[in-house]
């Protein structure tokens, strides 16, 4: 990198230069003040053109030989401003180019420093090794989702049931509860039996019992008739 450094400058291994070149910095810094120096004169060279032209416009006809000095140092000066308007343009662009050179040289020493640490982490590492790493990890995982699954399931202690058998005997049980049930629903501590109407019907069995009577009657009136 410092040979980059060194053909920017002219200060190469076997240059005139004699010696450590400016830094890119002492570079950059002594290009500003430059361009200070020069805009400041540049400020200088406006004052006088307005002026050398404001002389020019007073002297006018009255004093053409003053007015036509005035002119020519009016000239000259702007002659001048162009000459600095130049010189700024070019000490910029030198100026921009050394700081785009310092600024590269910065990026590519950090990535430098960056790749001989990644080199030194991985000096230690063995593409193998790693690989062998990485079946080990996927093994134990794979082990560690099969004893997980293992944990799981349900513990029958060695019994397996019919699914259908288990079935078939919860609905033997419900329908046992259900005829319970019913059986309870008859019984009057359970479940209240509806009211009886409150208008009297005769009995069946009352009128059966009178027709007996008369029956017996008329079999012993039938027996003292044939005395």
């Amino acid at each position: 990198m410092s040979g980059v450094l060194g053909k920017l400058f002219g200060m190469g291994a076997g240059g005139k230069g004699g010696g450590k070149g400016p830094s890119p910095q002492e570079a950059i810094q002594r290009l500003r003040d430059t361009e200070e120096m020069l805009s400041k004169k540049q400020e200088f060279l406006e004052k006088k053109i307005e002026q050398e032209l404001a002389a020019a416009r007073k002297h006018g006809t009255k004093n053409k030989r003053a007015a036509l000095q005035a002119l020519k140092r009016k000239k000259r000066y702007e002659k001048q401003l162009a000459q600095i308007d130049g010189t700024l343009s070019t000490i910029e662009f030198q100026r921009e180019a050394l700081e785009n050179a310092n600024t590269n040289t910065e990026v590519l020493k950090n990535m430098g420093f960056a790749a001989k640490a990644m080199k030194a982490a991985h000096d230690n590492m063995d593409i193998d090794k790693v690989d062998e790493l990485m079946q080990d990890i996927a093994e134990q995982q794979e082990l560690a989702d099969e004893i997980s699954t293992a944990i799981s399931k349900p513990v029958g202690f060695g019994e397996e049931f019919d699914e259908d058998e288990l079935m078939a005997e919860l609905e033997e049980l419900e329908q046992e509860e259900l005829d319970k049930n019913l059986l309870e629903i008859s019984g009057p501590e359970t479940v209240p039996l509806p009211n009886v109407p409150s208008i009297s019907i005769p009995s069946k069995p009352a009128k059966k019992k009178e027709e007996e009577e008369d029956d017996d009657m008329k079999e012993l009136e039938a027996w003292a008739g044939n005395m």
